[in-house]
């Protein structure tokens, strides 16, 4: 009896690890081009998985578009100085970092321009 309790502990937390290992993913990026996006924040969503930033971008056509940029988990991005009142609706700030291999207005950041000039690394220090 006693075996058996400990191999049912054992597949299910075996099972249960695996779970959250595949839950884990990365972003569907191309690495070939560092991009830079410098807009309008209009949304900042401190929340995991990924905290996101909702930018207005003027193009050089001179034409508006959205881009969200965003980062790894919240406790990876406070370690680099982030928190919840780093970036605010109305500020304008550049996003440097991957865009989206399939073309979406979509960034994986690796460092921010805050408005004051201040850069903040997003993934490592």
């Amino acid at each position: 009896m006693k075996i058996r309790l400990s191999v049912l502990a054992l597949v299910l937390g075996l099972s249960s690890s695996s779970a959250s290992l595949s839950a884990h993913h990365s972003w569907p990026v191309s690495y070939t081009q560092l991009v830079t996006v410098k807009g309008t924040v209009t949304a900042f969503s401190w929340m995991n998985p990924h905290p996101m930033i909702s930018l207005d971008v003027t193009a050089a056509d001179g034409k508006l578009e959205k881009w969200t940029v965003g980062g790894p988990a919240i406790t990876q991005m406070q370690r680099n100085g982030w928190s919840s009142t780093t970036v605010k609706v109305g500020d304008v700030i550049t996003g440097i970092g991957y865009q989206f291999g399939d073309g979406q207005k979509i960034v994986r950041l690796e460092r921010v321009m805050l408005p004051d000039g201040k850069e903040l690394r997003v993934y490592a220090r």
